[in-house]
Formats: structure tokens, sequence, C-alpha cells
């Protein structure tokens, strides 16, 4: 078992075997747990226990109409919760495990609680790379839904501290495996009878989902929420956000992005993938510090550019 809690109604745990373990068990027994993936920390609950993924809404402050990803250790356990076209095979054999999202007719007598769907007739799943979410999958025996662990509509947590600071003593452990690879929250793709939908950006480009789907993406002119992060306001600071800042106002913490160096930097290089995966943990920092408004340099809307841009706009509108 983990060493004692240390920091009042939870605690933070280094990822080991006897941690995955203690894990396992009160997910087991409905309860809620931050873990580490490549893209986020998410905040995991057993997928088919109604009352579990309650708690995760009701930590979350999360509005009940936006449906959670459901996270599958195999191809087996996907399919027993949703329908594979070749499409979607092809999709899943290509980019999982990996951060890819995929939003697919729900199965007949799919084993997850309705909460989860939110009432749609699709369900998001994602069969994640990091390893200690794939051995929590694995020990667990579970299929888990599990969000970003911060609460709703905030800057996504890179790092389990981040978690901490958000949830506090909601989150009975938080499993901490170090900051996140990829930073930045999974693509999401809905696969639909005549073609494909981006409904989120993310590490995986729309350039290469189109590589394996042959066709380009249609746009998405619903409105209806049908995965996470398609929310007009979202990943927010609690101070003003200014994009496209070459130069700091007074006030500013300045987020800079190669030749711009700022008060920090995503990457001093011009690496897009170094920019993603630090973007949060960057806003975090931003947040706390003594400045009243924080303003980012341009970035490049290229390639993964894309959903740095996506978040950034998203943070900026709340």
């Amino acid at each position: 078992m983990p060493a004692p809690n240390t920091l009042g109604n939870s605690g933070i745990f280094p990822v080991t075997d006897s941690a995955i373990l203690a894990a396992s068990d009160l997910l087991r027994a409905g309860a809620i747990v931050a873990v580490p993936t490549e893209t986020v920390y998410g905040l995991a609950a057993d997928a088919s226990n109604a009352d579990a993924v309650a708690a995760i809404y009701r930590t979350k402050g999360r509005p009940d109409f936006n449906p959670l990803i459901v996270h599958v250790p195999d191809m087996a356990a996907a399919q027993s919760l949703a329908q594979f076209d070749d499409r979607a095979k092809a999709l899943a054999s290509a980019f999982w495990p990996g951060p890819l999202t995929l939003v697919l007719p729900l199965a007949q007598q799919a084993n997850v609680a309705a909460a989860v769907t939110a009432g749609l007739p699709t369900i998001a799943l994602r069969c994640p790379a990091h390893a200690a979410m794939q051995q929590l999958l694995r020990v667990s025996g579970l299929c888990l839904a599990a969000p970003s662990a911060n609460r709703s509509g905030g800057i996504s947590p890179t790092r389990a501290a981040h978690v901490a600071a958000s949830l506090g003593g909601a989150a009975p452990m938080i499993l901490d495996g170090g900051p996140c690879s990829a930073g930045l929250e999974s693509t999401i793709i809905a696969l639909r009878p005549s073609g494909w939908q981006m409904l989120r950006q993310g590490p995986v480009t729309e350039m290469e989902a189109q590589r394996i789907l042959g066709c380009p993406s249609m746009p998405v002119t619903s409105a209806k929420i049908e995965a996470p992060g398609q929310l007009a306001g979202h990943y927010a600071p609690n101070k003003p956000l200014r994009l496209n800042a070459e130069t700091a106002q007074a006030g500013e913490w300045h987020i800079g992005f190669g030749a711009i160096e700022g008060d920090d930097n995503l990457s001093a290089p011009g690496d897009l993938a170094q920019a993603a995966a630090r973007l949060f943990d960057a806003l975090h920092i931003a947040d706390a510090s003594s400045s009243e408004r924080i303003a980012v340099a341009p970035i490049p809307q290229s390639g993964i550019g894309a959903a740095i841009h996506d978040r950034l706009k998203r943070a900026a509108s709340s």
C-alpha cells in the first residue's frame, strides 16, 4: 500500500505496483482516482458504475450534457462497447495505443453507465499509451471513464500537483507519473455514415487522419455537444488572456515562443510538439504569478500548432 496520506483528504503517490493495486481497489469500490496519461491527467472511475461516474461530474462541476471518454486497454475491450467498421479499425491500428479518441455508435448492451454517453447513441473511446494508465486498466479489469482531472473549464492538468491544486481533497488518490509527454488532450474523430469529422484538435493531426481515411474531414456545423472539448469556453486560467502578443503590456505575464523570449517560453527552438507539451504547465505558472494578466506569443497553426491554437482560443473566450 502507498505511504500514509500527507495531504489531508487526498494524497499524491508515485506510480508503483503497490500504488496501482491500491488505486485498482478504490476504483472497484466505486471511488475516483486521478491518473496520468500521455495527454493530461485524468479523473478515472469505473465506466459501468453509475454512482462512480456521477462522482466525476460532481467533483469536476461538469455539466451533465458533456459526455466522457472511456479508456480501454485494447481493441477487444473497445469492441465490447462500440461498433467498429473498417475505418474505425484502421484508425485504431494506426494510432492506438495513443492520443486518439474515436466517437462511434454504441454497441448493443454495452456495459457503461448512461451518464457516460450523456444520453447519446455514440460513445467516445480511447486506448491510452501511458504505461501507468495501461497498468491500471489491466490490474483493475475495468474500462475507465476519465475526463481531465481538474475543475470543469479550467486549465488542464499535466502534473500531479496541478490536480491537487484544482481538486484539493476531492480525489482520494492521485497517481504521480511525472509530466505528461503530449500535454494536450487527445484528438477526437467522429465517424459518420458518409464521412468523418474532427470534433477536437489534438496530437493526431487532421492530415495524419486523412492519410488513413483517404478523404478530408467534413466541417462541424452542429452545436450539439458529442464529445469533450467542444464547449466554446474551456481550458481557461483565472486571469484575462491575450493572444498573438509579440510584446507584453504592463501587468502581463508573457508566455513566449521561439525568438519571442517572454517571461517563460514554450519552446525556444520553435518546436511545436515541445510547445504543446508545455502549454498547460506554462498557463498554470502564469496563473500563479503576481501579474494581473497573461499574454501569449503568436503560435504557428501548422500541424499540432492547430491544436495549441484551439486550446488558447477557447481559453481566451472564457
